[in-house]
Parts: structure tokens; sequence; C-alpha cells
């Protein structure tokens, strides 16, 4: 299909260490032009349902400045070059974050969480056979708390709208389904 809607430019107007932003000229089908914004993600990301042997899944608590709050959320992070596959992303940040680390590590999908205006991408991974390595390598930024929860409480979270983080409510709904149709 071909669509009306053109971009006929883009201007970067702010350069970021993680993102930068830009000013999309757009052209509309009725042939105005509007003003849009435009997020360009560097790097994606990776995130991790990282699974206890007696099936618990381990979340962190973080505080998140962007929304002045706690959350709790799937181990993630951004990886550390354009270049880096988003499986040893996931991995670093299993062990980083948890102090776990898997050779069981699985793709579960794979997300674009604003697609309207931003590039943002993060693959989702299960992690199974948890090994312990001695604890958190967190970076210096980081403060963060580990918590074990059973997969029913976890979907309660998110339903109340305890758990908003998308990818985190992804993940859990992907393992989820997965266990549905494995039958277990």
């Amino acid at each position: 299909m071909e669509y009306k809607l053109k971009r006929v430019g883009r201007e970067l107007v702010m350069p970021g260490k993680v993102i930068d932003f830009y000013r999309d000229t757009m052209e509309l089908p009725d042939g105005r032009i509007e003003k849009w914004d435009y997020i360009d993600h560097k790097r994606g990301g990776a995130c991790i349902v990282p699974v206890l042997p007696d099936g618990r899944i381990l979340m962190i608590h973080q505080y998140r400045p962007a929304i002045d709050r706690e959350t709790l959320e799937l181990p993630a992070g951004a990886r550390d070059s354009i270049q880096e596959d988003t499986a040893v992303t996931a991995a670093r940040e299993l062990e980083e974050e948890t102090g776990y680390r898997s050779d069981k590590i699985t793709l579960l999908l794979k997300l674009r969480s604003a697609v309207a205006y931003c590039s943002e991408f993060t693959d989702v991974y299960l992690a199974e056979d948890l090994i312990p390595i001695g604890g958190q390598h967190l970076d210096e930024a980081e403060e963060i708390r580990i918590e074990a929860f059973d997969l029913d409480t976890l979907l309660e979270k998110i339903y109340s709208g305890q758990i908003q983080d998308a990818k985190t409510a992804a993940g859990i709904l992907a393992y989820s389904t997965r266990l549905y149709k494995e039958g277990k």
C-alpha cells in the first residue's frame, strides 16, 4: 500500500547520550505540512524473565525519575553497542541486576515500545535453570532490590495497574501464554 502521509524532512533538535530528539516535517494526505516529534533510541535493549527452579520470577524494585516513583520490573537494559546481540544484553543484565546467570536463555518476543514517535525496541527473553553467582554487580547509578513472585501474583499486579511498565507486562504475559500452551 502506498501511503499519502510522507516525511519530507528531519532535523536534529537535541542530541543525547541514549536518545536523539528530532523534528520531522510531515506532508499530510491533504497536502498540509506539520511538524512532528521523533525520538531515535540509539541502541535498543533487552529484558529478561528470570524463572527460579520453584517457578517464581525474579523482579527488581527501582526508583524511576521519569515517573518519580519506585517500579516493579523485569531486569532489563540497553545494549552496549548497536552491534551487541540482545541475548548478550539480556544475559548481562540478568547477572548484574539479580546476581544469577543462566545457560538456558530463549527469545520470547520482540517489542517496539512507542511506534508513533520512537524507534526504541526491546527483545524479551526467558531465563531458566538460574545459577546464583554471588550477588548483584550494579552500575554506580543503580539502586536495585530483587524480590521473587509467583506468576499469579504478577498477573494480578498487571491487571490491577500496579505493574505498568510495558516490557515487564509484555514479558510476564508472554511467559504466562507460553506455559498455557505447554499445558503447565
